[in-house]
Protein backbone atom coordinates (compact mmCIF):
# COMPACT_ATOMS: atom_id res chain seq x y z
CA UNK A 1 0.00 0.00 0.00
CA UNK A 2 1.27 3.44 -0.90
CA UNK A 3 0.00 6.97 -0.60
CA UNK A 4 2.42 9.41 -2.18
CA UNK A 5 1.80 13.13 -1.74
CA UNK A 6 3.29 15.77 -3.99
CA UNK A 7 2.83 19.42 -4.82
CA UNK A 8 3.96 21.08 -1.64
CA UNK A 9 6.40 23.94 -1.54
CA UNK A 10 6.96 27.56 -0.67
CA UNK A 11 4.31 30.07 -1.73
CA UNK A 12 3.60 33.70 -0.91
CA UNK A 13 0.51 34.70 1.05
CA UNK A 14 -2.47 34.85 -1.27
CA UNK A 15 -0.97 32.28 -3.58
CA UNK A 16 -2.17 28.81 -4.58
CA UNK A 17 -0.93 25.25 -4.54
CA UNK A 18 -2.43 21.96 -5.59
CA UNK A 19 -1.50 18.88 -3.64
CA UNK A 20 -1.83 15.42 -5.13
CA UNK A 21 -1.90 12.03 -3.46
CA UNK A 22 -1.40 8.98 -5.65
CA UNK A 23 -2.70 5.73 -4.18
CA UNK A 24 -1.90 2.10 -4.84
CA UNK A 25 -2.31 -1.26 -3.21
CA UNK A 26 -5.88 -0.96 -1.97
CA UNK A 27 -9.36 -0.37 -3.38
CA UNK A 28 -9.20 3.38 -3.88
CA UNK A 29 -12.66 3.83 -5.38
CA UNK A 30 -14.42 2.57 -2.26
CA UNK A 31 -12.22 4.47 0.19
CA UNK A 32 -12.96 7.77 1.86
CA UNK A 33 -10.00 10.08 1.38
CA UNK A 34 -8.95 12.88 3.67
CA UNK A 35 -6.29 15.53 3.98
CA UNK A 36 -4.81 16.34 7.37
CA UNK A 37 -2.16 18.80 8.38
CA UNK A 38 0.18 19.31 11.30
CA UNK A 39 1.66 22.70 11.95
CA UNK A 40 4.72 23.15 14.17
CA UNK A 41 3.72 22.94 17.82
CA UNK A 42 0.11 22.10 17.00
CA UNK A 43 -1.98 18.96 16.93
CA UNK A 44 -2.93 17.26 13.72
CA UNK A 45 -5.96 18.84 12.07
CA UNK A 46 -8.47 17.35 9.67
CA UNK A 47 -8.57 19.68 6.67
CA UNK A 48 -10.88 18.01 4.15
CA UNK A 49 -12.68 14.76 3.49
CA UNK A 50 -14.10 13.48 0.22
CA UNK A 51 -16.43 10.53 -0.13
CA UNK A 52 -15.61 7.50 -2.23
CA UNK A 53 -17.19 8.78 -5.43
CA UNK A 54 -16.56 12.41 -4.68
CA UNK A 55 -20.18 13.38 -4.21
CA UNK A 56 -19.63 14.68 -0.70
CA UNK A 57 -16.91 16.85 0.77
CA UNK A 58 -16.37 18.36 4.19
CA UNK A 59 -13.90 21.01 5.24
CA UNK A 60 -12.46 22.49 8.39
CA UNK A 61 -13.89 25.92 9.10
CA UNK A 62 -10.41 27.39 8.74
CA UNK A 63 -10.19 26.42 5.06
CA UNK A 64 -13.81 26.61 3.86
CA UNK A 65 -14.13 28.67 0.72
CA UNK A 66 -10.39 28.49 0.04
CA UNK A 67 -9.59 24.77 -0.29
CA UNK A 68 -11.24 22.23 -2.57
CA UNK A 69 -10.82 18.48 -2.43
CA UNK A 70 -11.40 16.34 -5.51
CA UNK A 71 -10.55 12.87 -6.72
CA UNK A 72 -10.02 10.86 -9.86
CA UNK A 73 -10.89 7.22 -9.24
CA UNK A 74 -9.42 6.18 -12.60
CA UNK A 75 -6.06 7.72 -11.77
CA UNK A 76 -6.43 6.70 -8.10
CA UNK A 77 -5.47 10.17 -7.06
CA UNK A 78 -6.93 12.69 -4.65
CA UNK A 79 -6.23 16.40 -4.88
CA UNK A 80 -6.36 19.41 -2.61
CA UNK A 81 -6.57 22.75 -4.37
CA UNK A 82 -5.49 25.46 -1.96
CA UNK A 83 -6.19 29.09 -2.82
CA UNK A 84 -5.75 32.34 -0.93
CA UNK A 85 -3.11 30.73 1.21
CA UNK A 86 -2.23 32.26 4.56
CA UNK A 87 0.82 31.89 6.79
CA UNK A 88 -1.39 29.89 9.18
CA UNK A 89 -1.73 27.25 6.47
CA UNK A 90 1.94 26.40 6.86
CA UNK A 91 2.13 22.74 7.85
CA UNK A 92 2.97 19.25 6.72
CA UNK A 93 -0.03 17.96 4.78
CA UNK A 94 -0.88 14.27 4.94
CA UNK A 95 -3.11 12.14 2.79
CA UNK A 96 -5.29 9.58 4.57
CA UNK A 97 -7.32 6.70 3.23
CA UNK A 98 -10.04 4.86 5.11
CA UNK A 99 -11.15 1.72 3.34
CA UNK A 100 -14.64 0.25 3.38
CA UNK A 101 -13.45 -2.23 6.01
CA UNK A 102 -12.17 0.54 8.24
CA UNK A 103 -8.45 0.18 7.63
CA UNK A 104 -6.53 3.45 7.51
CA UNK A 105 -3.43 4.30 5.54
CA UNK A 106 -1.25 7.40 5.63
CA UNK A 107 1.10 9.12 3.26
CA UNK A 108 4.50 10.45 4.23
CA UNK A 109 3.44 14.09 4.07
CA UNK A 110 4.38 17.09 2.01
CA UNK A 111 5.52 20.43 3.40
CA UNK A 112 3.57 23.58 2.59
CA UNK A 113 5.14 26.86 3.64
CA UNK A 114 3.32 30.15 3.18
CA UNK A 115 5.66 33.06 3.63
CA UNK A 116 6.73 36.27 1.99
Amino acid sequence: VQLVESGGGLVQPGGSLRLSCAASGFTFSSSVMSWYRRAPGKERELVATISSFGYSTNYADSVKGRFTASRDNVKKTVYLQMNSLKPDDTAVYYCNARTASGIEYWGQGTQVTVSS
